[in-house]
């Protein structure tokens, strides 16, 4: 399932270093000459000698406007922006350029030649590759999963042979399916995948589980054999946390401390009354 030469320019191949704990980033070396693809925004600085351009379709330089077109709008249905920026080295001497993921979480380096030349991520997930990777959608492969999976019908397909880095919530967890070898996850934590692993979306069993279990009513079902990588916290289940934290409405508050926060908001409403 590796890309044909035919498929997309050579990819770069560019050295890192990876910064931060929880709250990551990275910098990308670059040769002269050499350069980066990366999502809209996402760039934190850049040396002198490091040019930028926005562009439809790196990948397509040559094509037409439509063909920009359909490649930026697969890339809209994947989550992501509707530009590319580049990143290349102008300069003389090696220059770095650096960019953050736009949320809490890791950054998880893919060598895809090590991943048979292609992966199968969660949509919005791609932070950025070396120049000449492929960015494109994978749609699910059952209506099922496409209608449960809490992620739609829309995956990313990362191609090539060289890195990309993708970003996710929380820690990661990576494991490696023996063929036949199953493994159930719930549907938010998914990261990438081999495009060897096949997935479906199965219901909680028992109706006590389905409707009190917190769970949800769905989980991802994935089939080995190949690598699969999970995020503990994703970002979904985190923003309902803080949404449920925030507060109700004008004048209202939620305290914390059980009892006593309880206790503190009624002592405000009395010393209010006075």
């Amino acid at each position: 399932n590796s890309p044909s030469p035919g498929d997309a320019m050579p990819t770069d191949v560019i050295d890192y270093t990876l910064i931060g704990d929880d709250l990551q980033g990275v910098v990308i070396t670059l040769d002269p000459g050499e350069g980066v693809m990366a999502e809209a925004g996402a760039m934190m600085y850049m040396e002198a000698g490091i040019e930028m351009a926005t562009t439809l379709d790196p990948n397509n330089a040559g094509g037409g406007l439509f063909d920009k077109l359909l490649g930026a709008g697969k890339r809209v249905l994947a989550g992501e922006s509707f530009f590319i920026t580049m990143f290349a080295n102008t300069a003389t001497k090696r220059r770095d350029v650096a960019f953050s993921a736009p949320v809490p979480g890791k950054i998880m380096v893919l060598d895809l030649k090590q991943w048979g030349g292609e992966v199968i991520a969660q949509k919005d997930s791609f932070l950025c590759a070396a120049r000449g990777t492929n960015i494109d959608i994978a749609f699910t492969k059952r209506i099922g999963a496409g209608f449960f999976g809490g992620e739609g019908f829309i995956l990313q397909r990362l191609r090539g042979d060289g890195l990309a880095f993708v970003h996710a919530c929380g820690a990661l967890v990576e494991r490696t399916l023996a063929p036949g070898e199953q493994l159930r996850v719930d549907t938010g934590c998914l990261v990438a995948m081999q495009n060897t692993v096949d997935y479906d979306i199965r219901t909680v069993p028992g109706i006590t589980n389905a409707l009190f279990g917190g769970e949800g009513l769905f989980f991802m079902n994935l089939t080995g054999p190949g690598r699969v990588v999970l995020q503990t916290l994703p970002f979904s289940r985190m923003a309902d946390r803080i949404i449920a934290a925030s507060r109700v409405g004008s004048g209202q508050r939620r305290d914390e401390g059980g009892v006593l926060g309880g206790l503190g908001g009624l002592s405000g409403l009395i010393g209010g009354s006075r």
